[in-house]
């Protein structure tokens, strides 16, 4: 153990003094090479894993994540959201005299990546050195998160807050002849408050129960007073090709906007009109919910897209939403940089707009996973369904907690809001930051009444790209992202 510890001082020595002039890690590289005997090699890979692994791995210089693997092994591949999961495409490299390969990438300071390691060809197995995984479709992914990547907080569960109920049934659908396992959420007001609420319908929705933790969410957005109660529907599919994107898509929308909602309106308190329902879906569950809001309209008002895959059928819904008149329907989508169908996206976005549609956006460097879609659902919602106080006898609610919301438009040229609640009077501090740390400006600097505030922040003057702004209130701190557009 002394001998290790020694090394590991030696080591850090080094690669302290060398570090400045370039990353950590090929000054450990450089170093390694640079020794004469394999023992010292070995004795100098022990001492950096000890250090690597304290530091976390993928271990991380500036914007170069630096993967590593230990073992006795033939060949060493990443296959994730970076690379399409190819199980060939990226190769590590075996460094001289040790049993230590290693692969170098460049990504986004803010990237958030699902990711396996592939021994020998065909080995499919969970980084054994990175403890942080992130769930999806088919199971646990190792997960790469950047320095200036922020982990979602509201689908943390989350003690003492207000928190809804989960009730469930069968639906049975005459048209397709088709049963559906239902899931329903009821805001924790529902019970006493004898009113109306507006409605959340979501495909795939076990996976958004169990993968986004869309309750947790939904808990805290409406504890937090970030969007007002709703009701949510998840309908889990029978046959999810066939129904979403398949040759059933038509009676399946069908099923669902005719026959599910009428029985949900039957039994729950909900508002009935079009712009208070919501219809929101990812991947192909996105293409069937631009198929159901485009064919009813009258039914659903807005649409909400994660990652909407729209190539089914040669692109069916994308062309016949962009090729015919504008409908009364708003939409806000969610895409990840490392999935193939991005540009589509930016393109249905800027052809959406140029129609007049309310278009709200975000695009983050990120694949095709429940990573990306947990973490924004909240955009989602708070798009569509923002808090606004209600009024008891002529007076005002005031907030039960501070919380900041997502700024709106964003992304935005060149002028955006951030509304923010306070439970009590107090100081409040809202800053603006550049994506390395740097403060831009001030927004708000003063004691402010409880209640419910906003300010707009103008950004002519500033670059395009991403930002943070950071609410300080009694200690407390909350930060968001926000995006300018030129």
């Amino acid at each position: 153990m002394r001998d290790l510890l020694k090394n590991l001082l030696i080591l850090l020595i080094f690669i302290t003094g060398a570090a400045n002039a370039q990353g950590r890690f090929q000054s450990f590289l450089e170093h390694v090479v640079s020794l004469t005997s394999n023992d010292a090699r070995v004795a100098a890979v022990d001492s950096f894993m000890v250090y690597a692994q304290g530091e976390g791995i993928p271990f991380i210089d500036n914007d170069t994540a630096n993967y590593l693997y230990r073992g006795n092994v033939s060949t060493v591949h990443l296959a994730g959201d970076m690379n399409g999961w190819s199980a060939t495409g990226d190769k590590f490299s075996r460094l001289i005299g040790t049993n230590l390969f290693f692969l170098r990438k460049e990504y986004e300071m803010n990237a958030r990546l699902d990711y396996k390691i592939v021994i020998n060809g065909g080995n499919w197995i969970l980084d054994p050195l990175n403890p942080n995984t992130c769930s999806g479709g088919y199971g646990p992914n190792s997960e790469l998160a950047m320095p200036e990547y922020v982990q979602p907080d509201e689908i943390n569960y989350k003690q003492g807050i207000d928190y809804g109920s989960m009730e469930s049934f069968v639906f049975d659908g005459t048209t397709l002849n088709r049963n559906y396992n239902v899931n329903v959420y009821l805001p924790n007001s529902y019970l006493s408050s004898g009113m109306d609420y507006p409605t959340v319908y979501f495909q795939d929705g076990g996976d958004y129960v169990n993968l986004a933790y869309v309750k947790n969410i939904l808990d805290n957005l409406i504890y937090e007073n970030k969007i007002n109660p709703v009701i949510a529907v998840f309908v889990t599919p029978t046959n999810r090709n066939d129904e979403y994107a398949g040759d059933n898509r038509f009676l399946y929308a069908e099923t669902f906007a005719t026959e599910l909602v009428p029985e949900i309106d039957s039994i729950y308190r909900t508002i009935k009109s079009p712009a208070s329902r919501l219809v929101m879906g990812d991947s192909f569950g996105g293409n069937i919910s631009a198929i159901i809001s485009w064919e009813y309209p009258e039914i659903f008002a807005n649409c909400g897209l994660h990652s909407g895959a729209f190539w089914p059928n040669n692109y069916e819904i994308y062309n016949t939403i962009i090729s015919n008149d504008k409908k009364d329907i708003k939409y806000y989508s969610v895409w990840g940089t490392y999935e193939g169908l991005f540009t589509n996206m930016r393109s249905f976005r800027q052809q959406l707009i140029s129609k007049g549609y309310e278009f709200g956006w975000n695009e983050y460097p990120e694949g095709h996973s429940w990573g990306l879609w947990r973490a924004t659902t909240d955009e989602i919602l708070e798009y569509f369904f923002p808090y606004s106080p209600t009024s008891v006898e002529g007076e005002t609610v005031v907030p039960n907690t501070f919380a900041i919301k997502q700024n709106y438009p964003n992304p935005f040229n060149p002028a955006t809001v951030i509304s923010y609640s306070l439970p009590e009077a107090g100081s409040v501090d809202i800053s603006v930051y550049s994506i390395l740390g740097e403060k831009v400006f001030t927004a708000v600097n003063a004691y402010k009444d409880a209640g419910n505030h906003s300010v707009s922040v103008n950004m002519g003057d500033y670059n395009s790209g991403v930002y943070i702004y950071r609410a300080t209130f009694n200690n407390e701190v909350q930060m968001k992202k926000m995006i300018l557009i030129k």
